[in-house]
């Protein structure tokens, strides 16, 4: 039995050809043809589009592991490319190299170490890159959170003493008042707020200058001019100076500052879990046991990183399965809305595919394990969060840039005003200057402007991981917004990529009914391993047929099988199969009447399988690849949207045109090669538009790479998948109307984040600085101003959380 290969899924490259693979889409490249190359230790690699290129060249690594990286895909055992020989399990607390935790910045990827730590360039807290070691407690967040109390209970009274003192009945002499007030707020400026002056040494060292920038210069000036008001005050002027010979002291702002930045830090640091708490809720959804099923047949319970490939594990009624594999033996039906969103079980038999983590409704069955720890579905979907999370939108390059200029110009403003009071403004000059001086680097930490992007894009990633949409980057969500043109393959994407029967026609005079005919085809195919055959068996199954054992059953490659049923021998294969063993006769031995026979007219993509009983010619079986149920109404309403639709297949023309016709896509072009598609790609560029391409297959990998945004099918080709920007769990286009949708509001939520970052600035930095207070006698004390800086970044996060209501 043969069939036409009509997805594209799978490509054979021939050695020997003078030719590179290209590392990061699999695609042969020629070196004087190839669009780019890089070299990464001593050795060159050639790429087949610049996209390709840059890829590498940021993460060469992640491209360069030995055989056996995981697929994403839900459907499917690991290609022969990607097997792992002896695999075992890797747990899933543990990194894939055995070695300590790498960190990086969320805002600078670039920024890569081992362990916990703070970024050089911007100061926030790193994250782990290995997604796995997420679900671990976050040593920043504790530390920041114990340091928060422990500063709030000794600001208390400090603030008491500083500014109620008196009224409280307290009557102590400045020296003693100064003393107290150091003792209090020594403590939390130098242990609460030594992560803030570490930051701020390192944005100096680094000339950097960012939030800590501010923070360190405001609290450090109040600390340190408070300092020596206690113990050297003589040093001070004497009109610097009260009637009791005593100099201010900030003690209570500063602490009371460092105070209120702990409180941000604590606050956005548990935002920022918040973020992607419903993602790692996904890992703790795979069972932390597996019931393993020994040789003898004695089962044991095990823990999840001792289960191996090629295990066979019990999966008992209302239990999750706890890793990715195959049905050996057994039924049930089994909920998969966490990977799928699909809110009814799906049946599943011997044969079925299953993924850890989705829910055992029903029977009992046993599975062989196919792919464990970190190559599961449900930890590739938290990898490819995770790594879109710390991914930067282009438009976070905009508020680097304002950043960079933004903290110099604002140490300007503090300098300008200190002097500005000390010279014009009213006694006591000194305390007017510096108090004012430290409000505006204060109100003015950035932070709000640093949060606005990472944290609408975090947000966005985790809600778009919810309903099937998987972000890998955030250019790729924020680029989606702006498409105008949208490619699409056939197979697999438009279509299931997986054969269906279309119809079963009988011949006249043969005395058999479609019933039989599909009955005895079935029985016997149900003993071959080819996908029609399966087909076949699939679709008797679903009408009820009860199969008969087949006896003396034998295949020939290429042609088709035959065995004995009952006593009737059959024989399903191709028409040269029959004509071979002398059943087809010369009346109906032409192509065009078997095609008149099952009742089509030869134009669509059908493979046509001929079945013969007791050496007579019985009927045909016409196998189709139908178009999935969503693809219309999706395609209908990108259309609507504007975006301009365009096919590209490597199938037939005939099957490209009757699919595009029933889906009124007027451009159209088939029998692409995948190199054909990647130009096409670029020639649209040239063309001044932005293209995003939707594909599944290996053949699709360089279009998916040289695009704007690729988007991959999640039941595709892992190459399909490691190529694309964005992949559609579900495997339906629907997923791209969901992505545009995000798209366009996290776009829409980044603006409004970075307008009310600014506007916040703009507006606050003149009061601090005092400038209204010649007219109405507005001062903003420095630990007002914290408090508002710090009201501004949470109301930076709050505003991305909203992120999570969309509905999608």
């Amino acid at each position: 039995m043969s069939s036409q290969d009509t997805g594209g899924t799978s490509l054979r490259i021939l050695q020997g050809t003078g030719k590179h693979k290209d590392p990061v889409c699999g695609m042969m490249v020629a070196p004087e043809k190839a669009a780019a190359k890089v070299e990464h230790t001593d050795k060159t690699y050639y790429f087949c589009s610049k996209n390709c290129a840059e890829r590498f060249s940021h993460e060469p690594e992640k491209f360069l592991v030995a055989p056996g990286t995981a697929r994403m895909d839900h459907g499917s055992a690991p290609s022969e490319h990607g097997a792992m020989e002896n695999a075992g399990a890797i747990p899933l607390h543990v990194p894939a190299d055995g070695q300590k935790i790498r960190y990086t910045c969320p805002m600078h990827p670039q920024i890569v170490q081992i362990g916990p730590g703070s970024c050089p360039i911007c100061g926030m807290a790193l994250e782990p890159l290995d997604v796995l070691a997420e679900v671990e407690a976050d040593p920043e967040y504790d530390s920041m959170r114990l340091r928060f109390w422990i500063s709030a209970a000794l600001s208390l009274p400090l603030l008491l003493l500083s500014m109620a003192g008196e009224s409280l009945g307290l009557h102590l002499s400045p020296a003693l008042r100064n003393g107290i007030e150091f003792l209090l707020a020594t403590p939390i400026v130098l242990w609460g707020g030594w992560p803030f002056f570490e930051r701020f040494w390192s944005s100096l060292v680094h000339r950097s200058p960012n939030m800590f920038t501010l923070i360190g210069l405001g609290t450090g000036a109040a600390y340190l001019d408070s300092l020596v008001a206690t113990f050297f005050p003589q040093i001070f002027p004497v009109s610097f100076r009260g009637m009791d010979g005593a100099a201010p002291v900030y003690f209570e702002a500063a602490a009371v500052i460092t105070t209120l930045v702990l409180l941000g830090q604590v606050l956005e640091l548990r935002a920022r879990q918040r973020t992607s708490g419903a993602i790692r809720a996904l890992l703790n959804l795979a069972p932390q046991q597996a019931h393993l099923q020994e040789a003898n047949g004695v089962e044991n319970d095990v823990g999840l990183d001792q289960v191996k490939r090629g295990d066979r594990l019990r999966v008992r009624p209302g239990e999750r399965v706890p890793v990715d594999g195959t049905i050996r033996e057994g039924a049930s039906a089994v909920d998969e809305s966490m990977v799928t969103g699909e809110p009814m079980p799906v049946e599943k038999s011997t044969g079925d595919k299953v993924t850890g983590g989705t829910l055992n409704t029903s029977g009992s069955f046993t599975m062989e394990a196919e792919r464990v720890g970190s190559e599961t579905t449900l930890a590739q979907i938290v990898k490819l969060v995770s790594e879109a999370q710390r991914s930067r939108a282009p438009l976070q390059r905009l508020a680097d840039r304002v950043a960079a200029y933004f903290v110099p110009a604002v140490v300007l403003a503090a300098v300008l005003t200190f002097f500005g009071w000390i010279l014009f403004g009213p006694e006591p000059r000194f305390a007017h200057a510096l108090v004012s001086a430290v409000s505006v680097l204060i109100i003015a930490c950035p932070c709000a402007l640093g949060l606005a992007t990472p944290m609408s894009i975090m947000v966005a990633v985790g809600r778009g991981a919810h309903a099937g949409v998987l972000i890998r980057n955030a250019e790729a969500l924020e680029t989606l917004a702006r498409v105008d043109t949208l490619i699409v393959d056939k197979t697999g994407t438009l279509t299931a990529g997986r054969p269906f029967l279309m119809n079963v026609a009988v011949f006249e005079g043969g005395g058999f009914s479609k019933e039989r005919v599909l009955w005895l085809a079935a029985s016997v195919e149900r003993s071959s391993e080819h996908p029609l055959a399966r087909a076949i068996v699939i679709a008797a199954e679903e009408k009820g047929v009860p199969l008969a054992e087949v006896s003396g059953f034998r295949a020939t490659a290429g042609g088709g099988v035959e065995g004995q049923v009952l006593g009737d021998r059959v024989l399903v294969g191709t028409l040269k199969f029959l004509q071979a063993r002398g059943v087809v006769s010369a009346t109906v031995s032409g192509q065009q009447n078997l095609y008149g026979g099952v009742g089509v007219d030869g134009a669509a993509s059908i493979s046509l399988v001929c079945v013969a009983i007791n050496d007579k010619l019985a009927g045909v079986i016409a196998l189709t690849d139908m178009m999935k149920d969503s693809t219309p109404g999706a395609i209908e309403t990108l259309r609507q949207e504007g975006l301009r639709i365009v096919m590209l297949t490597g199938d037939r023309k005939e099957s490209a045109s009757m699919i595009a016709a029933q889906l009124k896509i007027t451009e159209v072009e088939s029998e692409v090669s995948p190199e054909r598609k990647g130009e096409i790609v670029r020639k649209l560029h040239g063309e001044g538009h932005v293209v995003a391409v939707a594909g599944d297959g290996i053949n699709d990998a360089p279009a998916l790479a040289a695009a704007d945004v690729g988007i991959a099918m999640g039941t595709g080709a892992d190459v399909a998948i490691e190529s694309a920007g964005i992949t559609l769990l579900r495997g339906d286009l629907r997923g791209i109307v969901r992505a545009r949708k995000l798209s366009r509001a996290t776009i829409r939520n980044i603006k409004q984040n970075l307008a009310f970052a600014f506007l916040y600035n703009v507006i606050g930095i003149p009061i601090a600085a005092g400038v209204f207070y010649p007219f109405f006698g507005w001062l903003l004390s420095p630990m007002l101003a914290s408090a508002a800086m710090s009201f501004s970044s949470v109301s930076v996060i709050a505003n991305a959380l909203r992120l999570r209501r969309i509905s999608l």
